[in-house]
């Protein structure tokens, strides 16, 4: 009599456990799931070398750079550095000609798969009242780069800016500047030797050299390794994972982490923790380029985590001009998709409505060709901003602070449930 109660007990809890994570009986073994995986992994075609404009029959209409050696880079300061000279001494003044990175500037090429820079320059004179200070930040960036360059250092963006602090005002100066001077000289920003703060994350099955010591990032702890601003003393990158895990936040980071989801189905997992930053954009495309594994996005159900999302597959139209370093190709949309809030019955309270300019947001992204190009991402955006609604990861959390890891993202890689 006893027994039957307790299974009757058992039974009951199963019910409810079921009713409280929906979907989880859907879920097959892990060994199926790995097996699913490992035909995506297989099915990931060798990296091939990245096509250029010259590639495309753009070079002349379009501009990109070029990763250069340090001596290069002085070499280029110094030959501009003489024909400024040389224009003063002839009593022109001088003025520097540089390229143009507004939006109407930019240009999706399909074949390449990403956003470049167009060739339109602007002249920033330095005996125009109107352009005088941008002329002078600019030569100011380029004395304090050169002056990198000799000594052979890097320092940050922050750095930087704390040496003329007067003449920049605001780092948001200094940075756009620094942006345009690696346009005029041709070359990545990380060839500047500037680099950004460290911010994105990587926690996982990869073991990679850091300046000469060996990283092992599954014994990183649960806030895992920061990734290196500077992406040249990265290297050795060895791995048995199947895929790359793109997560846009920080909480849904810490979350599979914590829960070891690395190790459940191999992975690395990575975050910029919001907006992507250069060092994690490169180290993405390292990882992509060198161990050739499929890379799925996990972000927010909203215009900005598709945004964050293609900011790492096709660049950003800010840092056009790097964009053959900088973007990742073939990333999948794993979630959060529209579609799922339905799918997976994610509570009403859970969801938030979209704002006006969430709404604006949608409605610009449907404009874009690197959207257009995707029928299924044209699908989901649609139904976003027809339902008006958006909703971020932790809105699975109302069935649990695990069920991410447990329940959805098992399913969606047993399903083969991406974009």
């Amino acid at each position: 009599m006893a027994d039957k109660k307790k299974r009757r007990r058992a039974a009951h809890d199963s019910d409810s456990d079921s009713e409280s994570r929906p979907f989880q009986s859907k879920l097959k073994p892990d060994s199926v799931i790995l097996q699913t995986l490992k035909a995506l992994k297989s099915s990931c075609s060798t990296t091939s070398k990245t096509l250029s404009l010259s590639d495309v029959g753009l070079s002349s209409t379009c501009r990109e750079v070029a990763d250069l050696p340090i001596d290069e880079v002085q070499s280029e300061i110094e030959s501009l550095a003489f024909t400024i000279a040389k224009s003063i001494l002839s009593g022109e003044g001088f003025s520097f000609s540089v390229p143009s990175r507004s939006a109407t500037n930019q240009l999706y090429v399909s074949e390449l798969d990403r956003i470049v820079l167009k060739d339109k320059s602007s002249a920033r004179n330095f005996g125009n009242v109107s352009t005088v200070r941008k002329a002078t930040i600019t030569l100011r960036i380029l004395q304090l780069v050169h002056q990198l360059c000799t000594s052979n250092i890097h320092v940050t963006k922050r750095d930087l800016f704390y040496t003329d602090v007067k003449l920049f005002q605001d780092q948001t100066q200094s940075d756009a500047v620094l942006d345009d001077v690696s346009c005029i000289v041709g070359c990545t920003r990380s060839s500047l030797n500037v680099v950004a703060a460290e911010k994105g994350v990587v926690v996982g099955r990869l073991i990679f050299s850091d300046n000469g010591d060996m990283i092992d990032c599954t014994k990183m702890g649960m806030g895992g390794k920061a990734i290196p601003p500077n992406i040249d003393r990265v290297g050795d990158m060895q791995s048995d994972a199947l895929y790359i895990l793109l997560v846009e936040k920080d909480a849904a980071f810490m979350r599979l982490s914590e829960d070891r989801f690395y190790n459940r189905f191999p992975c690395i997992i990575v975050t910029a923790k919001g907006q992507p930053d250069v060092a994690t954009r490169l180290f993405l495309r390292k990882m992509k380029m060198e161990l050739n594994l499929p890379v799925l996005a996990l972000v927010d159900s909203d215009p900005y985590g598709l945004k964050i999302l293609s900011v790492y597959w096709c660049g950003s139209k800010n840092m056009s001009y790097d964009s053959a370093n900088l973007t990742t190709p073939d990333i999948k949309w794993l979630g959060i998709r529209p579609s799922d809030l339905d799918k997976y019955k994610i509570p009403e309270q859970c969801r938030l409505p979209m704002t006006e300019q969430d709404i604006k947001t949608g409605k610009d992204l449907l404009e874009e060709d690197f959207v257009k190009k995707n029928p299924a991402w044209v699908e989901e955006l649609n139904l976003m901003v027809k339902t008006k609604q958006k909703a971020e990861i932790q809105a699975l959390s109302s069935f649990g602070f695990q069920y991410l890891s447990e329940v959805y993202l098992p399913l969606k890689l047993q399903e083969q449930d991406w974009l």
